[in-house]
């Protein structure tokens, strides 16, 4: 695909470094990535990749969005609320880029359907709020061989993960074998909202750098964010061979 005058000109300040360069230009427009969840993490993450120029963005989400939502969820505002989130995050990034592919699923992701929706894309990106989603996420793309890039968060704190299903790696469940008896998240524990910001949009730094194939990613690898210290740890995750996806 040739970049038009205006292309250039939208995306020249990336196009200039030289880890991206036409040629990485190039391949994050004829990208594919799948947004599941368009909550305080998905806003962001949405917001830098269509930004960034990803051509084809798939987007997930069955709510509707409520005034709770808007101290976080940044796409949003006052006028939004009781409609679709699918319907406004797209209305919103096709009013900046009509260029930009986007296909919307109002949906819940269940395990009947997670093969489905997931096919078409090359990155899937995890920004949902409970652990039965988050292990059928896991499980659908561990099995279609998906690259998978998630994040969490819950008061001060955030994580953000990735495993590439291409290859031999761990998996969600190897870290987390089974949901944990007491469940923490933005519904029970509150979110401070920056939270959502910093760590969605690190999860939008972490695709465009597997788009590009730079080396320094974080592969079998989480970060663990404490705003309240604003300190950043990493964690290696290790394969459990007693793993049930038999990793």
């Amino acid at each position: 695909m040739n970049l038009s005058v205006n292309d250039f000109k939208r995306f020249e300040k990336q196009i200039i470094l030289k880890s991206v360069g036409l040629n990485g230009q190039k391949k994050i427009i004829n990208s594919k990535v799948l947004i599941i969840g368009i909550g305080g993490l998905g806003c962001p993450l949405l917001s830098y990749l269509s930004a960034s120029g990803v051509g084809t963005l798939g987007i997930v989400d069955h709510d509707k969005v409520e005034i709770s939502n808007l101290n976080r969820q940044t796409l949003f505002s006052i006028h939004d609320l009781g409609k679709y989130k699918v319907d406004q995050a797209k209305n919103i990034i096709k009013k900046k880029n009509k260029k930009i592919k986007i296909k919307i699923f109002k949906k819940k992701i269940t395990s009947s359907n997670i093969g489905m929706i997931i096919k078409n894309y090359d990155i899937i990106c995890d920004g949902t709020d409970n652990f039965d989603t988050r292990y059928i996420i896991n499980d659908g793309c561990k099995k279609s061989k998906k690259v998978l890039i998630s994040a969490a968060i819950s008061k001060f704190d955030g994580q953000l993960y990735k495993f590439n299903f291409k290859k031999k790696t761990s998996c969600f469940r190897c870290f987390m074998p089974e949901k944990p008896k007491i469940i923490k998240n933005c519904e029970t524990d509150g979110i401070f909202s920056p939270v959502a910001g910093i760590l969605g949009t690190l999860q939008a730094n972490e695709v465009l750098k597997t788009i590009l194939g730079l080396k320094k990613g974080l592969d079998n690898q989480m970060i663990i964010f404490d705003s309240m210290s604003s300190n950043f740890r990493k964690v290696k995750l290790s394969r459990n061979p007693n793993c049930k996806n038999k990793c």
